[in-house]
């Protein structure tokens, strides 16, 4: 088991979350990708090993997940969502118009951004996210 995996299920038992083999394939699968998967990708990942595992338990685990603070939904106005198990590493997106890929990229964090809307505007800023559009190497390679 990675350190990743081994870290986020000990939040999650200090929460009082029971570890069952489906969170936890869950879990390491979510931890172990960079691809930003939605539920029905992890489904389809896993319903292999576990036949009886549902989308609604995909979806159930999410949110656990998510209210433990170990992953975060990413919303793009679509009907599915995407989850970021990366929440260690301040990181932006690149989000591919032609395949939907999500990459992350590292920038220097726009604190001075969140900063600067605080005092001019006097906004308490709870966060911030900025993506950037554009087509990703894979396919600018299919169109040439």
């Amino acid at each position: 088991m990675s350190q990743r995996v081994e870290k986020a299920v000990e939040i999650l038992k200090n929460t009082g979350v029971r570890m069952t083999p489906q969170r936890h394939a869950i879990l390491s699968y979510l931890l172990g990708t960079m691809t930003h998967p939605t539920a029905d990708e992890i489904y389809k990942a896993l319903e292999g090993k576990f036949p009886n595992m549902s989308v609604a338990t995909i979806y159930n685990n999410l949110r656990v997940f998510k209210d433990a603070g170990l992953v975060r939904e990413l919303t793009y106005g679509d009907a599915s969502s995407r989850f970021d198990a990366n929440v260690e590493e301040d990181h932006y997106h690149a989000i591919c118009s032609e395949c939907g890929s999500i990459r992350d990229f590292h920038y220097p964090y726009l604190r001075d951004a969140e900063a600067s809307a605080a005092k001019t505007i006097g906004f308490r800023v709870t966060g911030h996210r900025m993506e950037v559009y554009g087509v990703c190497e894979d396919c600018q390679k299919k169109t040439h």
